[in-house]
């Protein structure tokens, strides 16, 4: 996606840049959002012990389900193995959108209605992401921006759901569109 209006900000400037201006990463303004797309994340996150264990430990989630080997081994329902901790599959379900939908363009997170875990994870599993834009408006009281809806599907490498988070966030409409040319701070 060009971004013509942050080519300032894209570094120095070289002999050959205003026939071709800097092209800024940046995720969708509220008007490229459609409804019922669905966008597909990629590449996937293989999930490790050190990420599990890291995750784990620095939220203070003392779960044995998570940190303990031994004591996972002799509990039945998942074959002796540890749990990938769900905060982190989350997390990282959401982060595998932010480049090619959120990064530099969305205002704040409003929050999450919905959020399941149908499978596990494990360690040595993969997690591929996708997004779905439920729904979208116009904000009511914040001029230049908008609400979109958005359901987080998480899937192992078998294709297995392993998290579903439906999140309202609050998008900055296009500059380009308002004439504006400028960018929100991004301050909620």
């Amino acid at each position: 996606m060009t971004d013509t209006a942050n080519t300032a900000n894209a570094g120095a400037a070289g002999p050959n840049d205003a026939e071709h201006p800097g092209i800024v990463q940046r995720g969708l303004w509220f008007e490229e959002y459609e409804e019922g797309a669905r966008y597909l994340h990629r590449p996937g996150r293989t999930v490790t012990e050190t990420d599990d264990v890291l995750f784990t430990t620095l939220t203070m989630n003392t779960q044995p389900l998570h940190l303990d080997a031994h004591w996972s081994s002799q509990q039945p329902g998942f074959g002796g193995k540890r749990l990938v901790n769900s905060m982190w599959t989350l997390s990282t379900v959401v982060g595998l959108s932010v480049s090619q939908l959120t990064l530099g363009t969305i205002v704040a997170n409003l929050g999450f209605t919905e959020v399941s875990f149908p499978k596990p994870m494990f360690h040595g599993d993969t997690l591929y992401a996708e997004t779905k834009c439920v729904s979208k408006r116009v904000s009511a009281s914040r001029p230049g921006q908008g609400i979109v809806q958005l359901e987080h599907i998480g899937r192992n490498q078998n294709g297995d759901v392993v998290c579903r988070a439906v999140r309202a966030t609050l998008v900055q409409c296009d500059p380009a569109a308002s004439g504006d040319g400028s960018l929100d701070d991004g301050a909620a």
